[in-house]
């Protein structure tokens, strides 16, 4: 019987520092292998085009084609491709910019590296990690949380409770926290976001919260 083979991981960032050290990060995790390197968004293209890795680490702020730009065409050519957005800055823009064209995952480059091999391989698996300062940017500029109803509700057909779990949910309120909120059980609470993730096709929340703000319409003019 084989062993598995480990995860292939293309690195993008146009500081050679940085690559350094997300290469280091891979080199101690047995099951993770460096694919490549890449300084800007349309050598990833190229060398996604070479090399098929499994995750791409994507930077957002870079010359020649940004992080978003590159990830779209990657997603786009090769779906098998996961691409986790890494960077340094989590305005709420480029947080969605990320989600829209197709980045599984959103982290900030302080992230521990026993948590930036848990995203690898939550990727490679089709699952998305959101850092919590990601999930407070796409938020905080909108005025309470309202979600777009027609939206959501139609796309996934939640009920009106679930909707408003769903909002807690964007919240960051936990499971507890959300029974406490609708003064329901904890089982009861548990049961509705069970409901929602099977309804929107996710397999935990963060892949929920993503997907519902991606359905979030644009700011009114």
């Amino acid at each position: 019987m084989s062993e598995q083979r480990p995860i292939r991981v293309l690195i993008v960032d146009d500081h050679s520092m940085v690559r350094r050290g997300l290469a280091t990060i891979l080199k101690i995790k047995p099951d993770l292998q460096l694919a490549g390197e890449a300084g800007n968004g349309r050598e990833a293209v190229e060398l996604c085009a070479r090399l098929q890795p499994d995750v791409v680490l994507m930077d957002l702020m870079m010359p020649e084609m940004s992080g978003a730009a590159a990830t779209a065409t990657i997603r786009t050519q090769w779906p098998q491709v996961q691409v986790i957005a890494l960077t340094s800055f989590q305005e709420k823009e480029l947080v969605r910019d990320a989600l829209r064209a197709g980045a599984i995952g959103y982290l900030l480059k302080n992230v521990s590296a026993d948590d930036l091999a848990a995203a690898i391989r939550e990727a490679h698996a089709g699952r998305s990690t959101l850092a919590p300062e990601a999930i407070q940017a796409l938020i905080q500029l909108e005025p309470p949380p309202r979600m777009p109803e027609q939206d959501v509700t139609a796309a996934y057909d939640l009920t009106p409770r679930e909707q408003e779990v769903l909002i807690l949910m964007i919240e960051g309120l936990t499971n507890p926290d959300i029974a406490e909120r609708l003064v329901v059980s904890r089982s009861t609470a548990k049961a509705h976001v069970s409901n929602i993730l099977s309804k929107m096709g996710v397999s935990n929340r963060a892949e929920a919260i993503a997907l519902a703000l991606q359905h979030k319409p644009s700011a009114r003019s």
